[in-house]
């Protein structure tokens, strides 16, 4: 193994989404001398980011007060606020509730929001490396030293490749994590120092995402759209959202909670079928799709944020868990945790002595208005759980216009990947054939995300355990994760597989390079790591937990256009 070099700074930042960048740009706002490097595992800044987005601009305002002066590209003012209730085949329109008013909002391409933030960032003097992933943690009689980011050249068998490169030794006083929800080394974290010992399970989100350019005859800029109900049965959360921006763009998407029950459902055909409902299909025939995404997302809430700190670093971003479920938007709370860990961060690097642990980060962000944010919507995620979706928001009604946020009790989040019941023992799902016009399968769907992998590399998604698959995944749930992958990362094939799976839409094709992982020669699991989006669902949702998502080498995995 090839001796790393290593460069110093004063903090690291890891993560190019909102939260990472906010907290390196606020840092040298109130501290210009200190040294700040960010590293971000896509291809280019906004490369791996994805949202619907309606960007409430409370925490740019406080970062930047003049951003409108020059703003994002595709940044467009939020308008007409329609929620509806679907059912197969009519759509009715809700009052709208207080957290869905989108007044001052804008609707935005999240991807150019951090373009154009890691351009004010550089500006400011800030080092960013993009395609270069952070794969292992630097700890020093137990303090966290920085990362070691930038590893390639690693042969499939593991061995130094001819293009190998040992990487570096990135090195920081302090080291911001802010990966994005599920991160590699966050998890790493987790575990290392505890810091979940005092939280709830987190409980997650999947969200399906396309672009679509329609005709302008049907175009409302800023139009924000979302729906409840059809496709999805009653004991499963979830929506949509469609929202215009740009010239002629339709972001459209779907959101399912990843505690659903029916193992044989798959989040992709729900958002496929989704489109064909008669109050959608409007608004896209005569379109054509031009991008496509997918990306878990952190729904716990309050009661599911880990211990943000621990010798040498912090947590901030989604990779902690800042969304507001009620509100569908997470990222100004995310900027905001950032800004509040950059400014105790100047403070300590003022400091003679600076703490390991720098507990001044939590309890400022306690005493911020994302805390008061999150903890008045508590009980809303939780409260579908409990009670299903009838029962969810007849609760959430009371939570919001009664109590206001301020009941005196507050729900628990299970954990997702314990809700599966057994395949013999749910209702069995066939989805309909895609069209290729208005739905389409997964293959023709990530060629559209521009997702790459270098093929000579270890397998990025790893069974902890192979025999465990077909024991638990194979006999009690037929193979969930070939259907809650949106991507057709996962396949179970062999004569089995073909009786079994007839009509469903899991055994789509096998990838070049793919790596058959478990089973034996009646079904057997393939893994098609080059068609990964990194939404991390499988991390989540597999039922013991025995697939890791690892860092792939940096610059892999999708390369989002600039509207997603």
């Amino acid at each position: 193994m090839s001796e790393r070099e290593s460069m110093e700074f004063d903090v690291l930042v890891v993560g190019g989404g909102p939260a990472g960048l906010a907290a390196a740009i606020r840092l040298k706002q109130v501290s210009p001398d200190t040294s700040v490097c960010l590293v971000e595992k896509g291809s280019e800044i906004g490369a791996h980011t994805l949202s619907g987005a309606v960007l409430e601009p409370r925490a740019l305002d406080e970062l930047f007060p003049d951003w409108r002066d020059d703003p994002p590209a595709l940044a467009t003012p939020a308008g007409d606020d329609r929620f509806m209730y679907l059912t197969a085949t009519r759509a009715f329109k809700l009052p709208t509730p207080p957290a869905m008013n989108n007044h001052g909002n804008y609707v935005v391409s999240l991807g150019n929001v951090c373009r154009w933030l890691g351009a004010k960032a550089e500006a400011l003097g800030i080092e960013i490396y993009p395609g270069f992933a952070a794969s292992d943690l630097v700890i020093e009689d137990g303090v966290v030293k920085g990362v070691v980011a930038g590893v390639m050249g690693i042969t499939k068998e593991g061995e130094e490749g001819p293009d190998y490169q040992p990487g570096m030794e990135l090195r920081a006083t302090y080291t911001i994590f802010a990966e994005g929800c599920r991160g590699s080394l966050t998890k790493r974290l987790f575990e290392k120092y505890d810091l979940r010992k005092d939280c709830q399970p987190q409980t997650f989100g999947l969200g399906i995402k396309e672009l679509w350019e329609i005709p302008k005859e049907k175009h409302t800029p800023g139009l924000v759209w979302h729906s409840t109900g059809w496709p999805l049965k009653s004991d499963t959360y979830g929506g949509s959202w469609l929202y215009m921006l740009g010239e002629n763009l339709v972001s459209i998407g779907f959101v399912i909670g990843l505690d659903y029950p029916n193992p044989w459902l798959s989040p992709f055909d729900e958002f496929q079928r989704f489109k064909t409902h008669p109050e959608v299909r409007k608004f896209l025939e005569g379109g054509k799709r031009i991008a496509y995404g997918a990306r878990a997302l952190n729904e716990g809430g309050m009661q599911s944020v880990p211990r943000l700190v621990f010798p040498g670093g912090m947590l901030v971003g989604d990779t902690a868990g800042f969304l507001n479920v009620p509100k569908i938007k997470g990222t100004h709370t995310a900027m905001k945790s950032g800004m509040v860990a950059a400014e105790a961060l100047a403070a300590a690097l003022a400091q003679e002595t600076r703490p390991e642990v720098l507990e001044s980060y939590p309890e400022a962000l306690r005493q911020s208005w994302v805390w008061e944010e999150l903890r008045s919507v508590r009980n809303i995620r939780p409260g579908f759980s409990k009670f299903g979706f009838f029962g969810g928001m007849a609760a959430a009604a009371l939570d919001t216009y009664v109590f206001r946020g301020k009941a005196p009790w507050t729900w628990v989040h299970h954990a997702d990947h314990e809700t599966l019941k057994p395949a013999d023992k749910a209702e069995r799902i066939v989805y309909p054939k895609p069209d290729g016009k208005l739905t389409f399968d997964r293959l023709s769907s990530v060629f559209l995300s521009n997702t790459n992998h270098e093929e000579n590399q270890p397998a990025h998604l790893v069974l902890k355990d192979p025999d465990r698959w077909k024991g638990v995944n194979w006999e009690q749930f037929r193979s969930p994760e070939s259907r809650y992958c949106p991507a057709a990362v996962y396949e179970a094939v062999g004569p089995e597989a073909e009786r079994e799976l007839k009509g469903t839409p899991d055994a789509e094709a096998t990838g070049e390079g793919a790596q058959v992982e478990a089973g034996d020669a009646s079904v057997r699991l393939v893994i098609n790591a080059q068609n990964c989006v990194h939404c991390k669902t499988c991390d989540i949702k597999d039922p013991t937990q025995n697939i890791d998502w690892r860092t792939p080498e940096g610059g892999g995995g999708p390369n989002y256009i600039g509207g997603m």
